[in-house]
């Protein structure tokens, strides 16, 4: 009699929606994602193509209804395509993803029918992506929909924000060449739920990445977590369940006077 051999690795997720949401996250960036999987969690560090943006993401296996990997592995593939298998899962589907013996990443969608994809994963690439080390001066907690909103209207006048922060709030500002826009966050309009700032800082970002990021990161959360300093990269932080991270790098975009 043979054996059933298990795959080396499968997790099981009966909320499509999160997954869904959660691939979005990750291919606002990167057409192609490089998994490090072992036991405990399933990790991502990658950049974009321009090497403007950043993502770190990191799910424990609590997270999901089952999760199994046999040994560490890392696991390559187009994150696009997937994503596209992905979201043809209703929100009161479950999902199955196992990497077989052969070589292939299965989708399975469990609802009124069982439907089965498979597809060809990519060799991992060897760069590693280190974590950039920078000292931000101001740290602020608020809403994530507050800031996205804030994004949004940015966008009306200008493809570039500021922010800026003292002790008494955080003010994203946008000039354009025919309207300007200020929006002002603060403890005292109840829209700010903590802000630390050592100096006062301020720094230029591209719209475009920005809203982008938001708009895939807001339905995995609510709160937010921003970080910067003068003319430094911005650390975007989502604040997950269950011990999850989810957070983007920005670089900034530097002002000629």
């Amino acid at each position: 009699m043979s054996t059933l051999i298990p795959d080396p690795f499968s997790m099981k997720m009966k909320d499509a929606t999160i997954l869904k949401n959660l691939f979005a996250a990750i291919a606002t960036l990167v057409d192609e994602a490089k998994f490090e999987i072992d036991a405990e969690k399933i990790s991502l560090r990658a950049m974009d193509p321009s090497r403007v943006a950043m993502i770190d993401f990191e799910w424990p296996k609590t997270a999901f209804e089952e999760f199994n990997c046999a040994a560490p592995m890392k696991l390559c593939i187009s994150i696009t395509e997937l994503l596209k298998l992905v979201r043809r899962a209703g929100k009161d589907e479950t999902i199955n993803l196992s990497y077989n013996t052969s070589g292939r990443l299965v989708i399975t969608i469990l609802g009124k029918t069982k439907r089965t994809f498979d597809m060809p994963t990519l060799e991992p690439g060897e760069e590693e992506v280190p974590i950039p080390k920078v000292t931000f001066n101001t740290k602020a907690r608020a809403e994530s929909e507050v800031l996205k909103n804030a994004l949004e209207d940015a966008t009306l006048v200008s493809d570039h924000v500021k922010f800026e922060a003292d002790n008494q709030m955080l003010t994203i500002n946008a000039k354009g060449d025919l309207m300007n826009a200020k929006i002002e966050i603060s403890k005292e309009n109840g829209t700010l739920l903590a802000l630390e700032v050592k100096e006062p800082s301020k720094s230029v970002f591209s719209l475009s990445y920005l809203t982008e990021i938001f708009k895939a990161a807001i339905p995995l959360s609510a709160i937010v977590n921003i970080e910067f300093s003068t003319d430094m990269p911005i650390r975007i932080d989502f604040e997950q369940e269950k011990e999850g991270k989810l957070t983007y790098y920005l670089a900034p975009r530097i002002e000629v006077e």
